[in-house]
Parts: C-alpha cells; structure tokens; sequence
C-alpha cells in the first residue's frame, strides 16, 4: 500500500523559512509527478508546486513562486519544499500528492498533512 508521510511542519514569524519533506513508502512512486497542495481554513484546497520524476520541470502556484522551491531525492524516495520569505497567508496544512499526470489535476495518493503556521 502506498503511503505518504509528511514532516517538517510548525510554527515561523513572517519572512522566515521552513522546509518541508514527504516520504513515500515505496519506490514505485520515483516515475510519478510529485507535488504539494495545501489548505487553509474555510478555503478550498490549492495547488502549490510540482515537479516531473527526474526533478528536472517544476511549476509553481503564481502566490509562491520566486519564495518556494520543490525538489526530490528519488534514492530517498523523497520529495522537498522549501519555503523562504513566509507570509501569514501561507498558513494551511500543507498534503503532499503523487499523480501520474503531469496536471496534478486528479492526484493517486495523497498525504496526512502537516501544519505550517505563520505568526505576523
């Protein structure tokens, strides 16, 4: 069974850093395209940055391009986002998704979620 498991989440001031990272339990998911949703409270869940298998296309949500930056490890079966310049309005539960499609549109497997909160 397909897991992913993220960690790394918690609590920065604005314009502070934090990465993020997801695990996947299995090696399967090295040709799949990764990426990162998250959701804040009352709002609907958006897409935040993906990246191709070989690591080598990303595309970035226009709210945090220039300030994220999504990577992978596939001999760590492990996907990354690092976040710089945080702003309170990145605050959301961050899920990490793997899709077969470059779209990302209908993700195969989803995470838990991990809390980013950024205090003003």
């Amino acid at each position: 069974q397909v897991q992913l498991v993220e960690s790394g989440g918690g609590l920065v001031q604005a314009g502070g850093s934090l990465s993020v990272s997801c695990a996947a339990s299995t090696r399967a998911l090295r040709t799949y395209y990764m990426g990162w949703f998250r959701q804040a409270p009352g709002k609907a869940r958006e897409f935040v940055a993906s990246i191709d298998w070989r690591g080598g296309t990303t595309n970035y949500a226009d709210s945090v391009k220039d300030r994220f930056t999504i990577s992978r490890d596939n001999a760590k079966n492990t996907v990354y986002l690092q976040m710089n310049y945080l702003k309170p309005e990145d605050t959301a539960v961050y899920y990490c998704a793997a899709d077969w499609s470059a779209s990302m549109r209908r993700p195969n497997y989803w995470g838990q979620g991990t809390q980013v909160t950024v205090s003003s």
